[in-house]
């Protein structure tokens, strides 16, 4: 058994779940907020057998595209913010970071 930990971007998490409940997984949804950009992200956590890992894998590849988005980044807290110029920059947001674990056992009660 393995658990599938993936955080994807909030445009595509809907998209996800649907799809991953069309197929027939479990998954459950927390909210959660990006390091760098400061932008929400969703984190999913799935149970899954392993050999169900690589459809749905699969599935999260078809679904959670990167893509390029102009921001104006924010001051670090430690800086001076008076003296802050922002200058729009062009990162690349979405996809997905998928970690992979092995479970030694899983109780549902």
């Amino acid at each position: 058994m393995k658990l599938i930990i993936s955080v994807v971007n909030d445009k595509d998490a809907g998209s996800l779940l649907a799809t991953l409940v069309k197929e027939g997984y479990r998954a459950t949804k927390l909210s959660s907020t990006g390091g760098f950009l400061r932008e929400g992200n969703t984190t999913f956590f799935m149970g899954v057998e392993d050999e169900q890992v690589e459809p749905v894998v699969l599935k999260i590849r078809e679904i959670c595209h990167a893509r390029q988005q102009v921001v104006s980044p924010l001051p670090s807290l430690a800086g001076m913010a008076e003296a802050y110029v922002s200058y729009p920059l062009e990162v690349t947001v979405g996809g997905a970071m998928i970690f992979i674990l092995d479970i030694e056992e899983t109780i549902r009660v």
